[in-house]
């Protein structure tokens, strides 16, 4: 059989077993004994996954805000002070609900972002230095701009700790408003947002763990790197199965926790240790698949497969397609919905809830905190993505990918200013002070609403004179 086939058939079976579309009428015999598929595609695919996940998270946000703002607010504020405490033994950590959402449920969140940071660095955009290298100089000028401006502002004052708070990019509601402008955006814009919010993500990681740490237990965090490092021999020694991962992961979350630095990090490094090589390559695949399904007997299909050789042989099939995903993109299927249909909303519910009554005064009277955070997102980070870009590009460092024009770069750059999800994150690791924390939050979410707007206008601007040419 022709390469070309085999591969499209590869295609094919592994969409078939890994998505779970294998329904009634959906697979027939051709004259080579080969599966071919006329099933339906799915209508919603990667964009519209993410859309449907921003959706519910902006639902969570409103929530958040009419909750906080009603008569009901007490309860808002009281439900995620509840104290819960888990215990083995004589052994316990007791925390607040809010805390608990901060501290554990939001490890997955940065479990996730290692996973597409190693996935992305081995065989995605970033693992060409010449596709990288002008997303790395841009994230570094999105976040060394904000922070400045923000340290202009409060200079020195109570709030100076906030410095990391506007550096940061939500990727997710970035990447939602440059979907909904449609097709006029080009995909290497998008792709060029990807991979800048990556290094974005790194460099909020780096800032939490070096800068957003009290006090540390060199005993307990000697203890994280012992697991940590067990579980990367694991990953060399071939270990596949994802469970001996996921109870190191538990246990490195504890020392992590108990050292002082911010437990979640101990996802992000986790993720790094998970297996990226699958257990076949594409050739073995295709070999073994051809040989299961030119081996396939023929039977009746009514409903459902009733035939035991048949059942064994489809099987037999899964877990060929089985080894040929790697644990980190298996990893990455499971918990993407996890993820952004539980994570995320819920601690949108438990962060964005900002009571307007609180803080004494309006807008105008707030402290340079808030001014701070809403001109580093909304001036600090198109002026530092867009400037370092030009001069990495001006100066032969970088190329500018094809098709896009500065116009696009710009409004990408102002989109880039939605921080929301990290900046709430970094939020309650800077301030512990009620009032601090309050303008920060109000700050945050009037930035990133200034950002999306700005830079869907700087886009229709860009397409009305394009038109006009």
């Amino acid at each position: 059989m022709p390469a070309q086939n085999s591969a499209a058939n590869y295609r094919i079976i592994r969409e078939l077993y890994t998505q779970d579309y294998l329904n009634e009428g959906e697979i027939m015999r051709d004259n080579n004994g080969l599966f071919l598929t006329q099933m339906m595609r799915p209508l919603s695919k990667f964009l519209d996954d993410r859309m449907r996940s921003i959706l519910l998270l902006f639902s969570a946000t409103i929530i958040a805000f009419i909750w906080a703002n009603s008569s009901y607010s007490d309860s808002y504020y009281a439900l995620w002070d509840t104290l819960i405490t888990v215990s083995i033994g004589r052994y316990g950590i007791s925390n607040s609900l809010g805390h608990w959402i901060n501290d554990a449920l939001m490890a997955y969140f940065f479990f996730v972002i290692g996973l597409e940071i190693k996935r992305e660095l081995l065989v995605g955009e970033l693992s060409s230095i010449e596709n990288a290298i002008l997303p790395a100089i841009a994230a570094v000028g999105g976040m060394v701009f904000p922070a400045l401006i923000y340290l202009l502002l409060t200079q020195g004052g109570p709030g100076h700790a906030g410095w990391g708070i506007p550096m940061a990019t939500d990727i997710a509601f970035s990447l939602a408003c440059l979907t909904a402008l449609g097709s006029s955006i080009p995909l290497a814009l998008k792709v060029f947002l990807m991979a800048l919010a990556i290094f974005d993500d790194m460099g909020a990681i780096l800032v939490i763990a070096l800068f957003y740490t009290e006090q540390i237990s060199l005993v307990n965090l000697g203890f994280g790197f012992i697991i940590l490092s067990v579980s990367a021999f694991l990953n060399f020694k071939g270990v596949r199965k994802t469970y001996p991962y996921a109870l190191l992961g538990i246990a490195l979350w504890v020392t992590f926790f108990l050292s002082g630095i911010h437990a979640t990090i101990a996802g992000v490094l986790l993720a790094f240790t998970i297996p990226a090589r699958a257990r076949h390559n594409q050739t073995q695949f295709i070999s073994e698949a051809e040989g299961i399904i030119n081996s396939f007997p023929n039977g009746d299909f009514h409903l459902m497969c009733t035939d035991e050789t048949q059942r064994k042989m489809m099987k037999k099939l899964k877990v060929s397609v089985d080894n040929l995903d790697s644990p980190l993109q298996k990893l990455e299927d499971k918990l993407y919905p996890f993820v952004n249909y539980l994570v995320l909303p819920v601690f949108a519910l438990a962060n964005a809830g900002v009571n307007l009554g609180q803080g004494n005064g309006t807008i105008s009277s707030m402290s340079p905190v808030f001014w701070g955070i809403a001109a580093g997102l909304v001036i600090g980070k198109p002026i530092g993505i867009t400037l370092l870009s030009w001069l990495s590009v001006r100066f032969g460092i970088a190329q500018l990918p094809s098709g896009i024009m500065w116009m696009q770069i710009w409004a990408m750059s102002c989109l880039a200013g939605i921080g929301f999800t990290m900046s709430l994150f970094i939020t309650n690791l800077a301030f512990s002070d009620p009032l601090l924390i309050h303008q920060a939050k109000l700050a945050i979410i009037i930035g990133s609403i200034l950002s999306a707007f700005l830079g869907m206008a700087v886009f229709f601007l860009f397409n009305a004179i394009r038109r006009a040419k």
